[in-house]
């Protein structure tokens, strides 16, 4: 049998015409004109069920109280089925008509006592469902809330006439000098039916409110689900993001590197094997640290499960020195300056400083003409450390020497400092030049964890 108390389900209609508005607003939980979903062919073949062997009971009930002789004039036994069939039968429908139902029930019980049918038990148990299901189910909670109040009232008036009905009877024998069997019997009746009143009023309301608090914890749970897949799609595209910075830092920086020095080799190659074929060991050395680096990069994409808490590039503060002698190996002339004492950095700080240097001296290489000398500035303060990258143009830019940029290099940085909320600016020198200055923020020493 299924529980009184199953997930509500909610509209989804689409559209904006007021209608539409206003069925979708009866099937959201935070909404004051919130319904309950229609009941199920499940439920209502469960519901069926019970109607029937409740009106089995009932002729159970009816046998055995006539074989009690409960009345000494009842009703006969057609009109005993009829009205027991009359009173539990249309169970069957309660959640589909329960307002509906709930005054047949009622009627039927009324009949029942009239007529004196010899069953009171079953018709009992009838009426609680029929009350309790107009508060649990009824899509109309003012019509349902008159009609539980119209119910209780005529059965109230109904017990209180058949009372004194039964005390100005001159033929009822008295009991302890004051009370009738009959009359003892309607007050027992009164007192059970106002417990049982009371009680199918508030259940059918606590299994409304019930089924609305769980409708909302179903609507808030889709709402994480989708949340969830938002951030999870938010993630694989900043995951994308990172790896295609990350590959273009160091593609650029070693291709770039390779091209000085190939152009070296070409240029020495016929005067001086030797240095030329240095530089062929060099652009050798370039090429399979760029590998190396595309395969640390990328090998986080093999395994789609991986989620690695540190930066998948070991790069960082520390490389800096080799950075600058393969710059300076390239022909290019490097000072580096470090400013107060140094701290421990995140990994992913230290891998922002590292790669926002290799593209500025990047950058120097290609634009800064030949001839050109550069300084890296580190310096370590209270709350921050700022990198520095300043280059004196050469004199002159020399546009043969130029080679294509991606237009990634300078927003890329940019974007590096921002993610980690540094600041970041760039531009140009007097009278030549170029300067590249990155400020991230760092937690004074003592608060690292």
């Amino acid at each position: 049998m299924p529980t009184e108390q199953e997930l509500g389900q909610r509209g989804r209609t689409t559209g904006q015409d007021p209608a539409a508005q206003n069925q979708t607003a009866q099937h959201q939980p935070d909404q004051h004109r919130w319904v309950r979903r229609r009941p199920t062919s499940d439920e209502v073949r469960a519901d069926a069920l019970i109607a029937a062997g409740i009106f089995c009971l009932g002729v159970l009930a009816l046998t055995l109280f006539r074989v009690l002789q409960f009345y000494e004039e009842p009703a006969g036994p057609v009109v005993s089925l009829l009205c027991i069939a009359l009173g539990t039968l249309p169970l069957a429908l309660r959640r589909v008509y329960p307002c509906t139902v709930a005054v047949v029930v009622s009627a039927a019980m009324i009949l029942i006592g009239e007529l004196q049918v010899p069953e009171t038990l079953m018709i009992n148990i009838a009426l609680f469902m029929a009350l309790y299901t107009v508060g649990a189910w009824s899509q109309h909670r003012q019509r349902a809330a008159r009609v539980q109040i119209v119910i209780i009232a005529a059965m109230l008036i109904w017990l209180f006439s058949a009372f004194f009905r039964e005390s100005l009877d001159p033929e009822a024998e008295l009991v302890a000098g004051a009370m009738t069997p009959a009359l003892a019997y309607w007050l027992w009746q009164l007192l059970v039916n106002l417990l049982y009143f009371v009680g199918a009023v508030w259940f059918g309301r606590h299994a409304w409110t019930k089924a609305r608090a769980e409708d909302r914890l179903e609507e808030q749970a889709e709402a994480l689900r989708a949340e969830r897949a938002t951030v999870a799609s938010q993630a694989v595209s900043l995951e994308r993001l990172r790896i295609a910075r990350e590959l273009h830092d160091s593609v650029a920086h070693h291709v770039s590197l390779m091209g000085v020095q190939a152009g070296a080799a070409r240029t020495l190659l016929k005067t001086d094997a030797a240095t030329a074929e240095d530089f062929i060991r060099q652009i050798e050395s370039s090429a399979r640290s760029s590998v190396s680096e595309m395969q640390s990069i990328l090998g986080v994409l093999r395994d789609g499960a991986a989620e690695p808490k540190q930066p998948v590039s070991s790069l960082g503060l520390d490389q800096i020195p080799d950075l600058l002698e393969t710059v300076r190996a390239a022909g290019l002339e490097v000072r580096c300056e470090v400013h107060g004492e140094p701290r421990a950095l995140r990994p992913l700080q230290s891998l922002t400083l590292y790669r926002i240097a290799q593209e500025a001296l990047t950058n120097t290489r290609r634009h800064a003409g030949p001839g050109a000398c550069a300084d890296v500035r580190l310096r370590w303060r209270s709350a921050s450390v700022e990198l520095e990258i300043l280059d004196d143009g050469g004199g002159r830019r020399d546009h043969s020497t130029d080679q294509p940029s991606s237009g990634h290099g300078l927003p890329g940085m940019r974007e590096r400092a921002a993610a980690l909320g540094g600041s970041f600016e760039y531009g140009q020198r007097e009278p030549t030049g170029f300067f590249i200055r990155a400020d991230l923020p760092v937690a004074p020493e003592g608060d690292q964890h």
